[in-house]
């Protein structure tokens, strides 16, 4: 996988997704709650992120973003509100349930490959959209995959968000067989 492109700042990886203005989106809400949602998983990646290279417990993590990022000046550029509800049942969720993303994961990685081989990034991307498309079936399969996918091009230039793309598509497609 090529290196990671990070964005100067969360305000500009949200700025990036915006101006994508690609992927399919939820039409059961507004604008501004698709907005939040978007705040949420960028926000989701992040935290999980910050989860795994700390050594910071997931209720003190969710609590920094609600008390020090959301709604708040980040780094000189206002980041817009976020569903924090939506933002606290992903990371708590793919906390919580990480052996059982982990394996959805892993079932869509290529012979051979281990999650610890991924960059830590797509780690965090991965998780919080497999338990995304696993748990929340409230959410459209495709509108889930293609946020995730959005994300990764904030932070990906190269192959990474195609794999994503894959990887969460096999995901949903194996979560979902009747």
């Amino acid at each position: 996988m090529t290196e990671e492109v990070k964005p100067a700042s969360l305000a500009a990886a949200f700025q990036k997704l915006q101006e994508s203005g690609a992927g399919r989106q939820d039409q059961t809400l507004n604008r501004a709650q698709r907005r939040a949602r978007t705040v949420a998983r960028l926000a989701a990646v992040q935290a999980l992120y910050q989860l795994e290279m700390t050594s910071a417990g997931v209720e003190a993590v969710i609590r920094e973003f609600s008390e020090h990022r959301f709604d708040r000046d980040l780094e000189g550029e206002s980041l817009a509100q976020a569903d924090e509800p939506f933002f606290s049942d992903l990371v708590r969720g793919a906390v919580a349930d990480q052996a059982e993303v982990d394996r959805a994961v892993v079932s869509r990685l290529g012979e051979g490959w281990k999650l610890e081989r991924l960059d830590a990034t797509a780690r965090a991307i991965l998780r919080a959209g497999a338990w995304e498309l696993l748990h929340r079936t409230d959410v459209p399969l495709e509108v889930a995959i293609d946020e995730y996918v959005e994300i990764a091009k904030a932070f990906f230039e190269g192959a990474e968000p195609g794999f994503i793309n894959g990887a969460l598509d096999g995901i949903a497609r194996d979560a979902h067989r009747s």
